[in-house]
Protein backbone atom coordinates (compact mmCIF):
# COMPACT_ATOMS: atom_id res chain seq x y z
CA UNK A 1 0.00 0.00 0.00
CA UNK A 2 2.74 2.53 0.27
CA UNK A 3 4.22 1.86 -2.90
CA UNK A 4 1.07 2.75 -4.35
CA UNK A 5 0.56 5.98 -2.35
CA UNK A 6 3.69 6.78 -3.36
CA UNK A 7 3.28 6.65 -6.96
CA UNK A 8 0.17 8.35 -6.75
CA UNK A 9 1.37 11.21 -4.50
CA UNK A 10 4.40 10.91 -6.94
CA UNK A 11 2.31 11.50 -10.10
CA UNK A 12 0.29 14.61 -8.21
CA UNK A 13 3.55 16.35 -8.36
CA UNK A 14 4.62 15.86 -11.76
CA UNK A 15 1.05 17.16 -13.00
CA UNK A 16 1.34 20.14 -10.35
CA UNK A 17 4.06 21.70 -12.69
CA UNK A 18 4.08 23.35 -16.27
CA UNK A 19 5.93 21.26 -18.65
CA UNK A 20 8.50 22.84 -20.91
CA UNK A 21 6.38 22.83 -23.80
CA UNK A 22 3.47 24.62 -22.17
CA UNK A 23 5.94 27.52 -21.18
CA UNK A 24 7.15 27.85 -24.35
CA UNK A 25 3.82 27.84 -26.08
CA UNK A 26 2.55 31.08 -23.84
CA UNK A 27 5.97 32.60 -24.32
CA UNK A 28 5.10 32.51 -27.97
CA UNK A 29 1.63 33.28 -28.02
CA UNK A 30 3.00 36.70 -25.54
CA UNK A 31 5.52 38.10 -27.91
CA UNK A 32 3.06 37.60 -31.05
CA UNK A 33 0.39 39.99 -29.16
CA UNK A 34 3.59 41.80 -28.02
CA UNK A 35 4.44 42.69 -31.52
CA UNK A 36 1.04 43.13 -33.00
CA UNK A 37 0.51 45.83 -30.30
CA UNK A 38 4.10 47.56 -30.85
CA UNK A 39 3.21 47.70 -34.75
CA UNK A 40 0.08 49.45 -34.29
CA UNK A 41 1.38 51.90 -31.38
CA UNK A 42 3.89 52.38 -33.61
CA UNK A 43 1.90 54.04 -36.55
CA UNK A 44 -0.14 56.31 -33.54
CA UNK A 45 3.10 57.94 -32.39
CA UNK A 46 3.96 59.13 -36.35
CA UNK A 47 0.61 60.49 -36.83
CA UNK A 48 1.07 62.31 -34.02
CA UNK A 49 3.96 64.15 -35.06
CA UNK A 50 2.75 64.55 -38.40
CA UNK A 51 -0.28 66.30 -36.87
CA UNK A 52 1.99 68.36 -34.19
CA UNK A 53 4.25 69.62 -37.30
CA UNK A 54 1.16 71.00 -39.15
CA UNK A 55 0.11 72.49 -36.19
CA UNK A 56 3.50 74.31 -35.79
CA UNK A 57 3.56 75.55 -39.50
CA UNK A 58 -0.21 76.64 -38.78
CA UNK A 59 1.21 78.50 -35.87
CA UNK A 60 3.98 79.51 -38.01
CA UNK A 61 2.11 80.54 -41.23
CA UNK A 62 -0.25 83.26 -38.98
CA UNK A 63 2.47 84.77 -37.06
CA UNK A 64 4.48 85.21 -40.72
CA UNK A 65 0.96 86.96 -41.82
CA UNK A 66 1.14 88.97 -38.50
CA UNK A 67 4.74 90.08 -38.96
CA UNK A 68 4.04 91.08 -42.45
CA UNK A 69 1.25 93.09 -41.81
CA UNK A 70 3.18 94.96 -38.50
CA UNK A 71 6.78 95.46 -40.74
CA UNK A 72 5.50 95.22 -44.32
CA UNK A 73 7.10 92.36 -45.47
CA UNK A 74 7.96 88.77 -44.50
CA UNK A 75 10.98 87.81 -42.47
CA UNK A 76 14.30 87.08 -44.15
CA UNK A 77 14.58 83.60 -41.80
CA UNK A 78 12.00 82.47 -39.19
CA UNK A 79 13.76 83.28 -36.09
CA UNK A 80 12.99 86.93 -37.21
CA UNK A 81 9.48 85.87 -35.09
CA UNK A 82 11.59 85.82 -32.00
CA UNK A 83 14.83 88.03 -32.37
CA UNK A 84 14.65 91.49 -33.79
CA UNK A 85 16.64 91.51 -37.49
CA UNK A 86 19.07 94.41 -37.45
CA UNK A 87 18.35 95.29 -40.84
CA UNK A 88 15.11 96.51 -40.62
CA UNK A 89 14.55 99.82 -42.32
CA UNK A 90 11.70 100.83 -39.23
CA UNK A 91 12.50 98.79 -36.15
CA UNK A 92 9.92 100.40 -33.95
CA UNK A 93 7.63 98.51 -36.52
CA UNK A 94 9.10 95.22 -35.06
CA UNK A 95 6.64 93.17 -32.60
CA UNK A 96 8.21 89.88 -31.09
CA UNK A 97 5.92 87.53 -32.23
CA UNK A 98 7.84 84.21 -30.89
CA UNK A 99 8.89 83.96 -26.87
CA UNK A 100 10.99 80.96 -27.56
CA UNK A 101 13.60 80.33 -31.07
CA UNK A 102 11.52 77.74 -33.04
CA UNK A 103 12.54 74.80 -32.46
CA UNK A 104 12.94 71.72 -34.51
CA UNK A 105 10.33 69.21 -35.83
CA UNK A 106 9.45 66.46 -33.78
CA UNK A 107 11.94 64.44 -35.78
CA UNK A 108 14.84 66.39 -34.86
CA UNK A 109 15.18 68.68 -38.22
CA UNK A 110 14.89 71.72 -38.54
CA UNK A 111 12.23 73.47 -40.36
CA UNK A 112 13.35 74.89 -43.85
CA UNK A 113 12.02 78.80 -44.78
CA UNK A 114 11.86 79.77 -48.05
CA UNK A 115 10.63 83.97 -48.74
CA UNK A 116 10.12 85.23 -52.38
CA UNK A 117 9.55 88.82 -51.18
CA UNK A 118 5.65 88.05 -51.92
CA UNK A 119 4.80 84.62 -51.03
CA UNK A 120 6.73 82.00 -48.79
CA UNK A 121 6.75 78.62 -47.52
CA UNK A 122 7.77 76.75 -43.90
CA UNK A 123 8.06 72.90 -44.77
CA UNK A 124 9.48 69.81 -42.63
CA UNK A 125 10.76 66.99 -44.08
CA UNK A 126 8.46 64.42 -42.58
CA UNK A 127 8.83 61.12 -40.73
CA UNK A 128 11.73 60.21 -43.11
CA UNK A 129 13.74 63.30 -43.46
CA UNK A 130 14.45 63.06 -46.91
CA UNK A 131 13.49 66.68 -48.56
CA UNK A 132 11.26 66.47 -51.43
CA UNK A 133 9.26 63.37 -50.74
CA UNK A 134 5.63 62.44 -50.47
CA UNK A 135 5.65 62.81 -46.72
CA UNK A 136 7.25 66.28 -46.62
CA UNK A 137 4.77 68.41 -44.74
CA UNK A 138 4.61 71.94 -46.16
CA UNK A 139 2.79 75.52 -45.60
CA UNK A 140 1.66 75.10 -49.32
CA UNK A 141 0.15 72.45 -48.79
CA UNK A 142 -3.47 71.83 -47.24
CA UNK A 143 -3.26 71.10 -43.59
Amino acid sequence: MRIAMRRTSSRRLRRAAFTLLEVMLVLVILAAIAGIAVVNLGGIQDRANIRLTKTTIAGLKTAMETYRMEVGSYPTQLNDLHEQPSDLADPDKWLQLRKDPIENDPWGNAFTYTNSGADFEIRSNGPDGQAGTDDDISSKKEA
